[in-house]
């Protein structure tokens, strides 16, 4: 079994999906010719041809309500906004249809549909190319919102996505594209939608994050162990439905939580978090929730893009003003 990217993961998710269910097809801006900007459905378009994989114009408002009119009528579309930043022009069609189409129709229609981006910094992109805004979606009802962190986890939530019969908006952290390779199964299995993934145990603090972040998180756990601090390490994976119960399991054993994202602190997720932390685990906390998060900016250029992505020193920091206050 080869070792594979999380964008080649991507791509072999679709390939699967699209070999099995004929009512599948991909469309956006340059992804069947080019095989897309990242080169996430490089080959599609040769194997499956330009009826299933669609260039569309540069439109991202007419791709959006193309993708929600092909799912409406039983088709399982897959629209690709080229960046996170360009994905806003999609979110009238989105907020405003593919969301709604279950509860609008009282279940007569959904609306089977994927919305992928790349999202996130660390690429040294110019303006709108580097933004993290999930929490836009994630106060938005009818909607998933999965951020996976691994190729293997991307594997199987896109397939989990794809089958889904409401909408989804897949975000991809690009800045792990092509960081690191693992062994993924290319068998069709998918993931769990709506779970969250404890990927390291510990007994002292609860480090919850998701996408490109697990990175620092997991390198913050490992520093931390050299000075006896045991933290368990919690990949959210998917925002909306969030798997509360399972954060609410760790705190309650650790009693200190710092939460990490890329995206700005102010109504971030994390604040969601950190406010349903204080309304079911407040007697089990030994310090305040900690938040480590981009600033309450737009992403700068590339030469201080660094100082706006959490970092594992700041991680480490956080971890150790929870410890010192109880």
């Amino acid at each position: 079994m080869a070792a594979i990217t999380l964008i080649e993961a991507v791509t072999q998710a679709l390939a699967w999906e699209m070999a099995h269910d004929d009512s599948v097809v991909v469309l956006g801006e340059d992804v069947g010719i080019n095989g897309g900007v990242f080169r996430a459905t490089q080959g599609l378009c040769e194997k499956f041809g330009e009826l299933r994989v669609l260039d569309t114009p540069l439109d991202e408002l007419t791709i959006a309500g193309v993708t929600v009119g092909l799912a409406a009528q039983g088709m399982k579309p897959i629209a690709e906004a080229q960046f996170e930043g360009f994905i806003y022009p999609m979110m009238e069609h989105i907020v405003c249809h593919a969301a709604r189409m279950r509860n609008r129709t009282r279940g007569r229609l959904t609306c089977p549909a994927v919305f992928r981006a790349p999202w996130g910094g660390g690429i040294h992109a110019p303006e709108h190319h580097s933004e993290a805004n999930e929490h836009l979606f994630t106060n938005v009802p009818g909607l998933r919102v999965v951020l996976p962190s691994s190729p293997a986890r991307a594997y199987g939530l896109l397939l989990a996505a794809i089958r889904d019969p409401d909408p989804v908006i897949f975000f991809e952290p690009k800045r792990i594209y092509r960081q690191y390779k693992e062994e993924v199964p290319d068998d069709g299995e998918a993931l769990p939608l709506d779970v969250c993934y404890v990927l390291r145990d510990g007994t002292d603090v609860t480090l919850v994050t998701w996408g490109a972040q697990v990175k620092e998180c997991l390198e913050a756990a490992d520093q931390l162990a050299q000075d006896g601090v045991s933290a368990e390490v919690i990949d959210v994976a998917t925002l909306t439905p969030l798997d509360f119960d399972t954060i609410a399991e760790s705190v309650s054993k650790t009693g200190r939580c710092v939460i990490v994202h890329e995206a700005p602190k102010t109504a971030g997720f994390g604040a969601e978090i950190a406010a349903r932390i204080a309304e079911e685990c407040l007697y089990s906390l030994l310090a305040p929730v900690e938040r480590v998060t981009g600033y309450d900016i737009h992403t700068p250029l590339y030469r201080l893009e660094g100082k706006q992505l959490p970092s594992t020193a700041r991680v480490v920091a956080a971890v150790q003003r929870a410890m010192a206050a109880g």
